[in-house]
């Protein structure tokens, strides 16, 4: 619930760079802890629209479906790029969640997915990023999974990977697994594991 007293005024808003994301500029002013308001402060804020993620689970086999494939951040900052993830796309304007879901499996990973179950929504990175995350989980069949899958008009070359549930926690655990979204999705199906398999094969 929002709290009345956490006023926001903007005095400026401008777009300062517009590529593949776009960057916003903000001139403004938030209300304090003590009371009035404070002193003009200016941000950007990177605006990439807002995304779905997706953890596909098969309660039978006790497998996870991860991706992986080339990330620009990690290379810029000089590190091993080729990340381990989990599906996971932009919502378009008018799309409907559950849609988004179902046709990213498609395209990464070449998989069917039923039981889609939200977890949550969260934010990457609120000091500086407007994008959303709505953190979904949802059984498919690991046996069916594998091989190398994405849209090449977008540039895509994933690569499908499927691991027993143990293998991904020490994945994890090692610090193979470093995208934080991902590790919100892996954390959560640990803490509701046992649910979701008792559900799904009821």
């Amino acid at each position: 619930m929002t709290n009345p007293q956490h006023k926001v005024e903007v005095l400026e808003k401008r777009t300062v760079f517009q590529g593949y994301y776009r960057v916003d500029a903000y001139r403004l002013r938030h209300a304090l802890y003590q009371g009035g308001m404070g002193a003009e402060i200016s941000r950007e804020v990177l605006e990439r629209g807002h995304a779905i993620l997706v953890l596909p689970y098969d309660p039978v086999r006790d497998e996870v479906v991860l991706i992986e494939q080339f990330r620009i951040g990690p290379f810029a900052r000089g590190d091993h790029p080729w990340c381990l993830e989990v599906v996971a796309g932009i919502i378009e304007d008018g799309e409907a969640l559950e849609a988004v879901v179902r046709r990213e499996a498609r395209e990464e990973a070449g998989i069917e997915l039923s039981d889609i179950t939200h977890a949550m929504d969260c934010y990457t990175s609120p000091g500086a990023i407007s994008e959303q995350i709505s953190v979904y989980c949802a059984r498919t069949d690991a046996s069916l999974a594998g091989g190398v899958h994405g849209v090449e008009a977008e540039g895509e070359d994933i690569k499908v990977i499927v691991l027993p549930f143990a293998e991904v926690m020490a994945a994890l655990a090692e610090g193979r697994i470093n995208s934080a979204p991902v590790i919100v999705a892996i954390q959560w199906l640990a803490l509701h594991r046992s649910e979701i398999r008792r559900r799904w094969l009821a």
